[in-house]
C-alpha cells in the first residue's frame, strides 16, 4: 500500500471527511531537505470534516499530524494542510 493510500485510509477512518484530497508533491521537492529521491515524502492534503467544528487552525492541524504519526516516523517529511469544516468549505 502506498503512503498516499495509508494517509487516505487513516484520515477517512478517523475524520469521516465529506471531502479528502491527498496529493503526493514529492517530485516538486527533489534536491530539498527531507527528499531522498525515493518519493512519498511530501504531501498536500485538503480535508473537510465535521470533526473540525469548534477547533482552531492549530488544533485541527495537530489532530491530523497525530493521526499520521506513523507516517512521520517513516518516510513522510512534509505535510501541507488545509483543514475545513463543511460550512467553511461551502463558503469557498
Amino acid at each position: 500500500m502506498s503512503a498516499k493510500q495509508r494517509i487516505e485510509q487513516r484520515l477517512t477512518a478517523a475524520l469521516a471527511p465529506q471531502r479528502l484530497d491527498v496529493v503526493d508533491d514529492s517530485h516538486r521537492h527533489i534536491g530539498h531537505a527531507g527528499h531522498d529521491g525515493q518519493g512519498e515524502s511530501h504531501f498536500r492534503v485538503e480535508v473537510v470534516s465535521d470533526r473540525f467544528d469548534g477547533l482552531g487552525r492549530i488544533d485541527r492541524q495537530r489532530l491530523v499530524h497525530d493521526l499520521l504519526e506513523a507516517e512521520f516516523a517513516g518516510r513522510l517529511h512534509a505535510l501541507q494542510l488545509r483543514t475545513l469544516t463543511p460550512a467553511e468549505d461551502a463558503v469557498r
